[in-house]
């Protein structure tokens, strides 16, 4: 049954210390056993398909001079070495596993589940598609275009799991005044200040990271939302509210800190390119299409 804004408000706001079950037994009580399977299935598969030989794999690669149909789908789950493979195993994880749980506990299961087989099925041939727009002479392989998407998603669902627990008069409308630094903050790591001169390429992750916070701060005010009085409410609902709030908090860090991966500033490594064209891509298409079906309230449960 779909419920109104004011009822959500109604059942946050009457939850009280002594009521609450706490964190680990409420997300026990809600967590469903083949979600879990699902969600183990991913780096399951990541495995299997590294365990192929290395011919095997290369195969699978999407190449940009070559493309075709299935090699735009299987690229997206193809690694050739394991390092690569760990670091995108322990990002989908922990982002995941982190917006699972705020999922789970906002009421909004059933979004999560359908964004990850969204962004397991239908988003490696999208990005392999876009990938096309840069011409090169190479081969595109990884898993953290998708790990970049559940980064874009992590915003969304910090959003509802802010309204449920904390802040039920809060509006899901209000999400892209977050949207915009995020984007300027990945600009930032990607194109860091060097000498290239007021003119030059020096400062145009910084141009763009500012530019990014105007556009948030001129979202914030035009939806009346006040930001300096948002940040202190969040932070004293997530002190206030222990395990709750130590998720929130999570959350959060793990937003923020998580570009800092997928960004780098030298994207250059031992025989490779991180490609940065394609964090970008996943992590803006998992917050837009989401945020328009949030914010028409598909998912309201």
């Amino acid at each position: 049954m779909t419920a109104s804004p004011n009822t959500r408000g109604d059942r946050s706001a009457s939850r009280t210390a002594d009521s609450e079950p706490g964190l680990g037994r409420e997300l026990l009580a809600r967590v469903r056993a083949v979600d879990l399977l699902v969600l183990v299935a991913v780096p399951a598969a990541l495995g299997a398909v590294f365990a192929l030989p290395e011919s095997t794999r290369r195969s699978l690669a999407f190449a940009y001079t070559d493309p075709t149909v299935r090699t735009a789908f299987t690229a997206h789950f193809v690694h050739l070495d394991v390092s690569h493979l760990a670091g995108n195993v322990a990002g989908y994880l922990l982002l995941a596993g982190v917006g699972y749980a705020l999922a789970v506990l906002a009421g909004y299961r059933r979004f999560f589940m359908v964004a990850l087989a969204t962004f397991l099925l239908a988003f490696p041939f999208a990005l392999s598609a876009l990938n096309l727009a840069v011409p090169r002479n190479a081969i595109g392989f990884g898993f953290s275009g998708i790990n970049m998407a559940l980064a874009g998603l992590l915003p969304l669902l910090l959003g509802v799991y802010a309204r449920d627990r904390f802040f039920p008069e809060a509006s899901i409308r209000a999400l892209p005044a977050v949207f915009f630094p995020l984007v300027g903050w990945m600009a930032v790591l990607a194109l860091p200040v060097s000498s290239g001169g007021l003119d030059g390429p020096g400062v145009a992750g910084l141009a763009t990271g500012i530019a990014g916070v105007l556009l948030g701060v001129l979202y914030a005010s035009s939806t009346g939302v006040r930001i300096l009085e948002s940040l202190r409410a969040s932070a004293r609902a997530a002190v206030s509210n222990p395990g709750y709030g130590d998720l929130f908090a999570v959350g959060v860090a793990l937003l923020v800190g998580y570009p800092i991966v997928g960004f780098p500033g030298d994207p250059t490594g031992s025989g490779s390119v991180v490609n940065l064209y394609v964090h970008l891509l996943g992590f803006c298409l998992a917050f837009i299409g989401p945020f328009a079906l949030l914010a028409a309230g598909a998912f309201e449960e």
